[in-house]
């Protein structure tokens, strides 16, 4: 019976599922619930993603179970949405993606060698999508890269797919002088340019940034994540300083709280 399911605690994904269904019923579901779709669904979708990466950088793995937990919803809820307009289903979301990981793996499931490098194996993936892509009518060499992503990684989705057809700089010490260059032109130029060029300009510099990261095989999501958690510790390092000596930050100044910075760096360095 669907109510013995619903409070079975081994229910697992089908406890899961008929939770949903129940949550999304007209009549006897929840009225926020029921008034939600794909767009308005699609924030919170994006939040989980980003708790699930925060809770593996900070190596909570007890958190790291609920947030899984939370972004498995995010599927379950748009899949009963999808049904309920008939267009698909949550098993046909996971069949879905059975196939493509089968597709995708022809060394570990079918009959090709398992003896590749990674630098092969990934040359590989990369033909199989392109191949699925094609079968999709996306033919131009930056169709199918996300127009929502975070701003970062789709600069770097993008510099990918231009890389693969020739368009990249050879080496990076090219794209340092590139960041220089537009680093320079735009101080030179900001305070004759109107406040929408100054905002095009420093796209363009984040852009040729976002550049590096790739060529350098760092994520530059993971790098600033990481560069804000380094500023947030440092700068309530300053904080506990100033409280020590009955200030906050207010009633300090800017020499005071970099001479406290440049102490929090140095006890960070010696606990190294």
């Amino acid at each position: 019976m669907p109510q013995d399911l619903i409070h079975d605690p081994k229910g697992g994904m089908p406890r899961l599922l008929e939770i949903m269904r129940r949550l999304r019923d007209p009549n006897t579901g929840c009225p926020w619930d029921i008034e939600q779709d794909f767009a308005t669904i699609a924030p919170y979708t994006i939040e989980e993603a980003y708790e699930v990466a925060d809770a593996i950088q900070r190596e909570d793995w007890a958190e790291l179970k609920g947030e899984l937990g939370d972004l498995l919803f995010q599927s379950v809820f748009h899949a009963q949405m999808a049904a309920e307009k008939g267009l698909f289903t949550f098993d046909d979301v996971a069949n879905g993606m059975s196939d493509k990981m089968v597709a995708r793996h022809p060394h570990v499931f079918g009959d090709e060698s398992r003896d590749k490098s990674a630098e092969q194996q990934t040359a590989d993936w990369e033909k199989i999508k392109a191949a699925e892509r094609a079968g999709k009518e996306q033919q131009g060499t930056l169709d199918g890269v996300a127009v929502n992503l975070p701003a970062l990684t789709r600069a770097v989705k993008l510099q990918k797919r231009a890389a693969r057809v020739g368009f990249d700089w050879p080496d990076s010490s090219l794209v340092i002088d590139k960041i220089v260059e537009e680093a320079r032109e735009l101080e030179e130029a900001s305070d004759s340019l109107t406040e929408e060029a100054v905002k095009e300009e420093f796209g363009d510099l984040l852009f040729v940034v976002a550049n590096l990261a790739r060529h350098l095989k760092v994520d530059p999501e993971e790098a600033l994540r990481a560069a804000n958690a380094k500023f947030t510790r440092r700068f309530e390092g300053i904080e506990a300083k100033l409280a020590a000596i009955g200030k906050s930050p207010a009633q300090s100044n800017l020499e005071e709280m970099d001479a406290l910075w440049d102490a929090v760096k140095l006890e960070e360095k010696v606990e190294k």
